[in-house]
């Protein structure tokens, strides 16, 4: 074991936080870059494209909890994380590689005079195969924090972890920017091979999880009903969500409708949301009895899903707020890269400086809850007084401190409310509440703003949906300061 690691140093921290970072460049690198390729070098159009990205919901809902159980069960080449991070390291770097010499890929595999044969299906395997290294990756990166840190020290190794990866986020996004997307990929291809193989062998991870009740170790049992459990207060997303895919994909429409006062819901939506509410008020009495730890999971996963179907339709529409309300025409894309690189340089410094120190202070449930309160105050602000492009910045600025928990303190805080052993599985379906809601903010509050006469609309929801997450958050178990002094 590393001198560093026995003394849990800063230096620690941030090795700690390296296979997460790769991972996390290797997810700007597809953001930043992927639509951009398909489109301007392959000349792949919106629905093609659109076709290419639906990949990468289902590789998140199906990779990631599966391969977190196995992680937790698995021991291999010294660890049983360490395999996960160094096979999805590889691979996402070798992906990257291929997105820019598709055509290549094409000339070897199917040939012929046409080059624009089978390059669909080229760009989809790719695109698929670089989005399940990052989700097979992503999950054992961040159950390494947990395993490899105390109690005591989970929200600085989180906090950590978001400002290492952060910084190179912004990094990822100032070199696209600046140096152009073709340089920004076979960077990534470095920082993925590097920030996580070399790590990976560097952390040594503890040979045994167990779970301590007093000053006895416990074994804890696994049964379909924990998962069952775990999933209830998504139900309502879980039913959209695999009605949205298979509905795309192969083009499968309803038309029954419910009329709810004066405005028409689909029969799937209208099921979805009633799901939603049962589960809700299900978990919030919890009237399964479950266990106190399974029932504050739940509530974590039933705050956090709103807080992304926030973000999420940020993200995607903030530009068509823009391009008609600001009236931006051509320029709205370039503002809104400016906008969101203000928003990861908050979400990069904050972590470590200021949220570890209120974490301590007043408990990580009662940080964040603040943190995503100020970011729906954000959203409004761009409501009432974002109407020039200055304002306009301050206000994703502050909408930055949400941002900045949100990438960080939900995992410390989810890992304190679920089995030590379990950790990788519970990772996967704590994932869910991103994925699901993500699926929720692209499809159907992208009907509501395509609808919408009055693009403002993007921040209503962001504000709303924020406003409800903040609610929620209000009736999860705060965890114990780690600071306070007791009488």
């Amino acid at each position: 074991m590393l001198n560093i690691q026995k003394k849990m140093s800063n230096a620690f921290f941030a090795l700690l936080s390296l296979p997460a970072t790769a991972m996390g460049f290797a997810l700007s690198v597809q953001i930043s870059a992927l639509s951009w390729i398909l489109s301007t070098k392959y000349g792949l159009d919106i629905h093609e494209i659109g076709i290419v990205w639906a990949a990468g919901p289902i590789a998140g809902i199906i990779a990631q909890p599966i391969v977190g159980l196995i992680s937790d069960k698995l021991w291999f080449m010294g660890g049983r994380r360490r395999p996960w991070i160094v096979i999805g390291g590889i691979l996402a770097a070798l992906m990257m590689l291929a997105l820019p010499n598709l055509e290549i890929i094409q000339k070897i595999f199917i040939g012929g005079d046409n080059p624009q044969a089978g390059l669909l299906s080229i760009a989809v395997i790719v695109a698929l195969t670089f989005d399940l290294s990052i989700n097979v990756s992503f999950n054992p990166t961040r159950s390494l924090v947990a395993d490899c840190t105390p109690h005591n020290e989970r929200s600085k190794g989180y906090t950590w972890m978001q400002t290492v990866s952060g910084t190179f986020g912004v990094l990822a996004y100032f070199i696209g920017g600046t140096l152009g997307n073709i340089f920004l990929i076979y960077f990534g291809v470095f920082v993925a091979l590097l920030a996580s193989i070399i790590p990976a062998f560097l952390i040594q991870e503890p040979r045994q999880l167990v779970e301590k009740e007093g000053d006895n170790e416990v074994k804890p049992k696994s049964s379909v009903r924990d998962i069952l459990e775990a999933l209830l207060p998504l139900s309502g997303f879980l039913v959209y969500g695999i009605y949205v895919i298979f509905a795309k994909l192969l083009h499968i429409h309803t038309s029954v409708t419910i009329n709810f006062s004066g405005y028409e819901v689909g029969i799937i939506e209208f099921i979805s949301i009633l799901l939603l509410i049962v589960s809700g008020i299900t978990v919030f009495f919890n009237l399964p009895k479950s266990d106190k730890n399974s029932n504050e999971f739940q509530k974590l996963m039933l705050a956090h899903s709103f807080t992304w179907i926030g973000v999420q339709t940020m993200f995607i529409y903030a530009f068509f707020y823009l391009k008609e309300v600001l009236q931006l025409g051509e320029d709205a894309g370039r503002i809104n890269s400016i906008a969101f690189f203000i928003l990861s340089l908050v979400s990069a410094i904050l972590p470590v400086l200021v949220l570890n120190g209120f974490a301590k202070q007043i408990g990580m449930v009662k940080t964040h809850l603040s943190c995503i309160f100020i970011m729906a105050l954000g959203y409004a602000g761009v409501l009432f007084f974002g109407k020039t492009v200055l304002l306009y910045y301050i206000m994703i600025g502050i909408a930055g401190i949400g941002w900045a928990s949100v990438v960080s303190l939900p995992f410390a805080i989810m890992s304190e409310k679920v089995d030590q052993t379990k950790m990788g599985l519970y990772m996967g379906i704590f994932n869910l509440s991103v994925v699901l809601p993500q699926l929720v903010a692209s499809f159907k509050m992208g009907e509501i703003v395509n609808a919408s006469a009055d693009k403002s609309v993007v921040f209503v929801i962001c504000a709303i949906t924020l406003g409800i997450s903040a609610f929620l958050w209000m009736f999860v178990k705060n965890d114990k300061p780690q600071n306070r002094k007791t009488i």
